[in-house]
């Protein structure tokens, strides 16, 4: 596996290494010694799995407190616009917005440290999109930023589709951690 710097510290996108010929593909998804190898040390808890539409947007979300979330995105059939927003206070990034397309194709995973809002904007229908978690989801600690309140370049947030939940989150100046 290749480790690829988003410019956010902690933040990174892994390339697999993919073995492919005339009957498929395959490639290690995870591999803890390899994560090791590279010092990432994470214990992950629990897998999650989602399966989306074309034009469905999933986020801001984020986990806060004894419950905050380190996350491993990948794309299993489709394709996304993951994004990530730093909101670690001390960090030098605070505030910085990375988005990278993931898809089955290229087959990019990102490892998201906790302290960081997330989503994603499905492409194509029926995509899966599956993440490791390494700590257990609590809804009393869960947190939110509307993403019509984020500016992210080449996306038109105005014409997502939302969850009823995540149409409520508050914007980004109002939100709080």
């Amino acid at each position: 596996m290749e480790l690829i710097d988003t410019g956010i510290q902690d933040l990174w996108v892994i390339k697999p290494r993919i073995f492919e010929d005339d009957r498929g593909y395959f490639f290690e998804s995870f591999n803890q010694a390899t994560f090791s190898k590279y010092g990432l040390e994470y214990q992950w808890v629990q897998d999650n799995e989602a399966m989306s539409q074309k034009g469905v947007f999933r986020g801001l979300h984020y986990q806060i407190g004894e419950f905050a979330q380190a996350k491993l995105v990948r794309v299993s059939q489709g394709s996304v616009i993951d994004i990530v927003m730093d909101l670690r206070k001390n960090s030098a990034t605070y505030g910085e917005v990375f988005h990278i397309e993931l898809n089955a194709k290229n087959k990019l995973q990102l490892l998201i440290p906790r302290g960081f809002a997330h989503g994603y904007l499905v492409q194509e229908d029926e995509t899966i999109f599956n993440y490791k978690c390494d700590n257990f989801y609590n809804q009393a600690h869960e947190g939110g930023i509307h993403i019509g309140s984020v500016s992210i370049e080449g996306i038109d947030t105005s014409v997502l589709q939302l969850s009823e939940k995540d149409s409520l989150l508050p914007d980004l100046e109002n939100h709080q951690i």
